[in-house]
């Protein structure tokens, strides 16, 4: 995650919890899952910080509700799959400088609490 540079904000949306059709085996295919969801999300705060408008700010709120409509609305064969659109609609925001998405799969394995993919995209 890159540094936060001055007149930069992160905003971080943590445990986001969604559920999901995700995997390939018939069980995961027909019922849905639990995903949870870690972004971080850096703009330029400038404008946002001295007018104290909504509208000179990053709506982080609209933003979440555009994932976990994509996500509970459709179905994903591959975690990564999932990640990378969660991202693209992160990027679709111009204010956006860099975004990082995280999904876990709770209980993916046996023995591990969940499996994660990570991916990132700058402008």
């Amino acid at each position: 995650m890159p540094q936060l540079a001055a007149g930069m904000a992160r905003i971080r949306v943590k445990d986001l919890c969604l559920r999901t059709f995700i995997g390939i085996n018939v069980d995961e295919i027909n019922n849905k899952q639990d995903v949870l969801i870690n972004l971080n999300i850096l703009y330029p705060a400038v404008a946002a910080v001295q007018g104290n408008v909504i509208e000179q700010a990053l709506n982080y709120r609209t933003i979440t509700k555009e994932i976990i409509q994509h996500v509970e609305g459709n179905c994903f064969a591959l975690l990564e799959r999932l990640t990378q659109e969660i991202l693209d609609l992160i990027m679709a925001h111009p204010a956006v400088s860099y975004a990082e998405v995280e999904v876990d799969k709770p209980h993916a394995l046996r023995f591990a609490e969940s499996v994660s993919i990570t991916l990132a995209s700058r402008r």
